[in-house]
């Protein structure tokens, strides 16, 4: 329920993990030379200039939504993670409760698949039977309770993070959710793609109940209850565009509090079926008028037409657990329909998502043990104090901040922690109970593990040494919060990091990405947040101002890119990580030239020279392939712009680039001078 790090990449659903080093380019330099279009100018498309043959011969997957740099990692090391998971499942001596034990018989229920054809809906029996017996608003809030103590979002999000002002604390936090769709404006656009798209949902909703044991025009009415509940909650919610602010979904509220703004739901009876102490007085509500309403819900629509709604959120939530006819028709519409999938992953892929979700850092124990390339945590820790001292340099050089706000701006920098590859201390899952019991129960035991994990976490100091990525994720991400960049041992590979690779790609890769996640701290939402990680005003009145001023040109800029034809990026909703790439470029090529002082200029490596294999090591970093129905659902979803415009994005605003190229004004790459976000 906290403000989720900003990560350098949005996976929707697809968890990349770290590289085996195979299929790369040779050592010394790093680039993919046969991947260059040289039938399109540099300066005119940067991005199809360095991936155009690469885009041109190759297609995507069918059991992926899009194919990249990122995805080929995945599928690189995918047989590695599978080596390790299938060598601790065929064993039967573990010791109980140890690592491997969990690991092992995870990994091992999902894989049985005869198990679970037998098992079928037996699972849930008690599941069901409780929704049935909800008969009242008490009731209702103890259901609620228990099913989002096994990781459900049924009617809303509750969860332990940190207090955005006051950092050191934990606090119990509730949040909007509930919704079967992406987002709220899937249930409120008016255009006949959408409208067509709640068609398809309903659809599904309806077949769903059919496996449920519904007639067919019974499930038809259940769907339909489905929908109206949830455009009822989706119309009470806040936009991804007004959560940005965090000041907007901040509002710390008392129990009583809470009852009397939004009164219908019994909110004792709730917190008592999720176990909140009844000493944690205080709550964090990210969105008051979404809970007045779910309130008023909560006498005004019948209690017949929660428990559908309730029996579909249970069937909704684990129908990837169950018989192949839920996994299929979950994948039909989740899959193909919303993200263009042709088809479906197999099983081994699917289940080792799923354990690396339920036990990531055991996992990540056993895979970093096996695989993991120590020096490169101290290679890029290297690049890290180099990165830190180019935004360092620039921070104090900046002509339009005051120096109050320099000097609070560098304290904040040299407050950062760094994390790389793996956590310190493991996480301790010596209370979770996996056992060879039905798969279902043991994704719910694993969500049951988490959430006490997290209540758990109330009245104890702020633990500064948790990750919230697992060791093997290809990702990185800031957490303004704890005032972090974290990267994981997955993202320390090729294309983005090679210790044998020219130091030209590596600044352009792994350099950008650090300097990406370090300008988050900057960016429109970290820039609130202080050095402690406390969400405070420590800029001076005329600073904002000028800041504003220089990201309202990121956001008219990124606004005026087509996504698709008719349908433009929304430069509002990405403008956190637009300014963390532009300014993550900057500083990492400002880095890269630093490191070149004192030594001889590097030659020519396949015809080009340092600065241009800088800008190349970047691009090619970014090749990335989307289907066409996954690219309309990140447009509404995704913070992050589309790969092209993340490349072209940038660079159209950085003279660096103009040099090394030779790009005049006028050319498509160029934006004029009074154009340009001159933020860092």
């Amino acid at each position: 329920m906290k403000i989720y790090p900003h990560s350098l990449f949005l996976s929707l659903g697809l968890v990349a993990t770290c590289l085996v080093a195979q299929d790369l380019p040779k050592p010394g330099h790093g680039l993919h030379p046969a991947d260059i279009d040289a039938s399109v100018k540099p300066c005119e498309d940067f991005f199809q200039y360095a991936n155009g043959t690469y885009l041109k011969n190759t297609q995507i997957p069918g059991e992926y939504p899009s194919w990249g740099a990122f995805m080929e990692i995945r599928e690189r090391n995918l047989d590695t993670v599978k080596a390790i998971l299938e060598e601790v499942s065929k064993r039967t001596d573990w010791p109980k409760g140890s690592t491997q034990q969990k690991v092992g018989d995870f990994y091992g229920s999902g894989m049985d698949e005869a198990r679970i054809e037998k098992d079928g809906l037996k699972p849930l029996a008690p599941d069901f039977k409780r929704i049935e017996g909800v008969k009242d608003a008490k009731s209702l809030a103890q259901e609620l309770g228990r099913m989002h103590r096994r990781g459900s979002d049924a009617g809303f999000g509750f969860g332990v993070g940190q207090d955005d002002k006051e950092s050191t604390k934990y606090i119990a936090q509730l949040g909007q959710g509930g919704l079967g769709l992406p987002d709220r404006d899937y249930y409120t656009k008016d255009d006949d793609k959408s409208k067509d798209l709640r068609a398809k949902y309903e659809a599904h909703v309806a077949k769903m109940f059919e496996l449920l044991g519904d007639k067919p025009e019974v499930a038809a009415t259940n769907a339909k209850t489905v929908m109206a509940v949830e455009t009822q909650l989706a119309k009470a919610s806040m936009t991804k565009v007004e959560q940005r602010d965090p000041n907007a979904i901040y509002h710390k509220l008392t129990r009583q509090e809470l009852e009397k703004q939004a009164p219908g739901l019994p909110w004792e009876t709730y917190f008592q079926a999720v176990s909140l102490p009844a000493t944690e007085q205080n709550l964090l509500v990210r969105q008051p008028a979404f809970f007045k309403e779910l309130g008023a819900m909560a006498k005004s629509v019948p209690m017949a037409q929660w428990k559908t709604y309730l029996r579909w959120n249970l069937i909704h939530d684990n129908a990837g657990e169950l018989s192949k006819a839920f996994v299929e028709e979950n994948f039909a519409f989740y899959g193909k329909t919303l993200s263009g999938t042709k088809e479906m992953s197999p099983r081994w892929k699917r289940i080792q998502h799923a354990t690396d979700g339920a036990l990531g850092e055991a996992v990540g124990q056993l895979y970093v043990a096996k695989a993991f390339r120590p020096e490169a945590k101290q290679k890029a820790l290297d690049l890290v104090a180099n990165l830190r001292a180019a935004l360092k340099e620039r921070i104090q050089k900046l002509d339009w901040m005051s120096e109050p706000t320099k000097q609070k701006a560098l304290a904040k920098l040299a407050a950062f922690t760094v994390k790389i590859g793996y956590p310190d201390t493991w996480r301790d899952y010596s209370k979770l109970v996996i056992l060879p019991q039905p798969y279902v129960l043991n994704t719910i035991a694993a969500a049951e593990f988490e959430f006490q994990r997290g209540l758990t976490k109330l009245g104890k100091p702020v633990d500064r040494g948790e990750w919230g990525m697992t060791p093997p994720t290809v990702n990185a991400y800031y957490n303004p919060s704890l005032n972090e960049i974290v990267f994981p041992a997955g993202i320390l590979q090729p294309p983005f990091f090679d210790a044998d690779a020219d130091d030209a790609v590596n600044y352009g890769g792994i350099g950008m990405v650090i300097g990406h996640e370090m300008t988050h701290g900057f960016d429109d939402e970290g820039r609130q947040f202080d050095a402690e990680g406390n969400l405070k005003d420590w800029w001076t009145p005329e600073d904002v101002k000028a800041y504003e001023t220089r990201q309202d040109l990121v956001v008219k800029q990124y606004d005026a890119f087509e996504a698709l034809p008719g349908l433009k990026v929304n430069g509002k909703l990405t403008l956190g990580e637009n300014i963390a790439d532009l300014g993550g470029l900057k500083i990492a090529f400002a880095a890269f030239q630093k490191s070149m002082e004192g030594k001889p200029k590097p030659g020519l490596v396949d015809g080009f020279t340092a600065e241009q294999r800088f800008f190349l090591g970047y691009a090619q970093a970014w090749r990335f392939m989307i289907r066409e129905e996954s690219a309309r659902m990140r447009v509404v979803t995704d913070p992050h712009s589309p790969a092209k415009f993340r490349v072209v994005g940038p660079l159209s605003n950085l003279p660096e680039f103009f040099e090394a190229f030779a790009c005049g004004e006028g050319t498509a790459m160029v934006r004029p001078k009074a154009q340009r976000p001159a933020i860092w």
